[in-house]
């Protein structure tokens, strides 16, 4: 198991750790994984922490042996958020490079969620005060 802490650019705050089991780490994942991650700020701009573990659980059995993508994404305040993509795509796998795309995918759909969850209840508190 290979790990990296990485900072994407000047403009990224968030730290993203990336982990590969069963998978040769590649620059190019890396920074496919760090562009994605980065785009998640634009939908919530306090995440705390993102995980990826990027997985091939059976590596002897490469040839239909599925990718796996995971993400673990944590935003204020206790919102713990998973996307977890399995590369599997109409009975044939799918490339590693597609299982990342679909889980932050997934990840944006989630964080949208909460956002606008929050949002809603910022709204439904500022209303429910009576003036004074």
């Amino acid at each position: 198991m290979r790990s990296a802490g990485l900072r994407h650019s000047l403009y990224m705050q968030l730290p993203v750790n990336i982990t590969y089991r069963g998978v040769d780490k590649s620059d190019a994942i890396d920074q496919l994984v760090l562009d994605k991650a980065e785009r998640l700020e634009k939908f919530c701009d306090h995440i705390n922490r993102c995980d990826v573990a990027i997985e091939q659980p059976n590596r002897a059995h490469q040839k239909g042996n599925p990718f796996r993508v995971r993400i673990d994404v944590t935003v204020p305040p206790g919102h713990e958020l998973v996307a977890d993509e399995k590369g599997t795509d109409n009975g044939s796998y799918a490339p590693l490079e597609k299982v990342i795309h679909d889980a932050f995918k997934t990840m944006e759909r989630e964080l949208r969620r909460v956002v606008e969850k929050q949002r809603h209840e910022v709204k439904t508190h500022a209303n429910s005060r009576s003036p004074k």
